[in-house]
């Protein structure tokens, strides 16, 4: 009998606690929260799979390299659309939310005159590669879907009232309406530059989305859009928080992008064709720390204002969270790879499938990058965080020269891997105000299994 106790004890001891969880209003609101949010990634991931992988076999391995190239390109200037605004928005809007209209519509033109200043940089950098004109072309297409990027600012809005499901709606209907048009192009054998056009069109679908979900809220809350405008005060002081992140985010892109970038200028299309496919398959699973951590992200800014050890005892189960979530992904993706890409691609992406093995441990970097991202925001840590990104892309590119000559994509994927070491762990090891930090994290990692649900009593 005491075994049996011993036994059931623990299980109905962890029911209890669960069902506590459950009734509580603030546990509620994020698990809710994060469940719109997982359903529409899932969806997306499922939807756009099929249809990608569709697209990767029209394409082959040649034209489908150079589609990514033109996107990987594109993401070198990102940040300077984006202006490193999507955390601070959010973690000031959950500060103060009567300045909402205005920290919206200052972000807003923000990130239009972010695009125009992107595009205006990539016509410049262009003319410093050996691309062609068609290679130009699509490089332009792609980079023109940025200007209706700056619509994602009401996204902010919900992420900060935990209520994401409207953003949920909008992706919804732009993945449908631009999973059609892929289709259709693909049974009426479109052009190359025909599916560059379809981002530049899913971008405009998203926009008009956001816009149709924000007014719809806006008039069951009795709120007015005309209240929404710029202001240059706050312009300059969301620009004071957000520089940092701007020369981060170009130097990150580095990172993630650069390798498709010079497999294009040292080996060629095809090879990036190869290497786009692993990332792919990587990227589709990199949508969970980042739902993941839009939805804890209040619940973290809150937990220091309450109290330290709070904030801290919520850290520590994010890492942990963070780590068991890159088990339970890479490890299938690791041992199965080839098998997966020759089944979805078929033959001619076969040398994609060792890609996608290294690539797995990429995701670990993802995994806890995004939570020490958090982290960087709340402690506006953000000059630091340019230094290790820098010192980060410099590795990579160093690398890169280096080993993908002899090595090719493998070469490139070693040469990101290491780099992403030294961002996320190496450089803060030596900086007072992140050295508990990394600490947190190893421990988080080394004591994964005891991963409490850190949203009780959040509010």
């Amino acid at each position: 009998m005491s075994i049996i106790s011993a036994l059931t004890t623990p299980i109905l001891h962890f029911s209890s606690h669960i069902s506590q969880l459950a009734s509580h209003s603030g546990f509620r609101k994020y698990f809710f929260n994060t469940g719109w949010l997982f359903a529409e990634k899932v969806l997306r991931m499922a939807v756009g799979l099929f249809v990608g992988v569709w697209v990767a076999r029209y394409l082959g391995p040649a034209q489908y390299g150079l589609l990514n190239y033109a996107g990987a390109f594109v993401g070198l200037f990102s940040a300077f659309a984006t202006l490193g605004l999507d955390g601070i928005v959010v973690r000031e809007l959950v500060k103060d939310e009567s300045k909402k209209d205005v920290l919206l519509g200052t972000a807003f033109w923000l990130k239009i005159m972010g695009a125009i200043v992107m595009l205006i940089m990539i016509a410049i950098a262009v003319q410093f590669t050996s691309n062609d004109h068609y290679t130009n072309i699509l490089v332009f297409i792609v980079a023109g879907s940025t200007i209706f990027q700056a619509f994602n600012v009401i996204d902010f809005y919900f992420r900060s009232k935990v209520i994401s499901k409207y953003a949920v709606y909008a992706n919804i209907i732009s993945l449908f309406i631009s999973s059609i048009v892929k289709i259709a192009l693909i049974l009426y054998e479109a052009s190359l530059i025909a599916f560059a056009l379809v981002a530049f069109f899913d971008s405009i679908v998203l926009a008009i989305g956001f816009v149709y979900f924000y007014l719809k809220h806006l008039k069951d809350s009795k709120l007015k859009i005309k209240n929404v405008k710029f202001k240059r005060e706050v312009a300059v002081s969301l620009f004071k928080d957000s520089w940092p992140l701007i020369l981060s985010g170009i130097v990150l892109m580095i990172q993630a992008r650069i390798d498709q970038v010079m497999l294009q200028e040292m080996i060629g299309s095809k090879e990036v064709g190869y290497y786009s496919v692993a990332l792919r398959l990587i990227e589709t699973f990199g949508f969970i720390p980042v739902l993941l951590n839009n939805s804890i992200f209040p619940a973290l800014v809150n937990a220091k204002k309450v109290s330290q050890v709070l904030y801290i005892e919520r850290f520590l189960n994010y890492y942990r969270l963070s780590f068991l979530l890159f088990i339970i992904t890479s490890v299938p993706i690791f041992l199965f790879a080839e098998h997966i890409v020759v089944s979805l691609y078929g033959d001619a992406y076969q040398p994609a499938g060792i890609l996608l093995s290294l690539m797995a441990i990429r995701l670990f970097f993802t995994n806890t990058g995004v939570a020490r991202g958090a982290f960087i925001n709340i402690e506006n840590l953000f000059n630091f965080s340019l230094i290790t990104m820098t010192a980060g892309a410099i590795v990579n590119v160093c690398l890169n020269y280096y080993l993908i000559p002899s090595y090719q994509s493998q070469g490139a994927i070693i040469a990101t891997i290491i780099s992403f070491s030294v961002t996320t762990f190496l450089i803060d090891f030596f900086y007072t105000k992140t050295s508990e930090n990394v600490k947190l994290q190893i421990l988080g990692i080394l004591t994964f299994y005891k991963i409490n649900l850190m949203l009780q009593n959040a509010k």
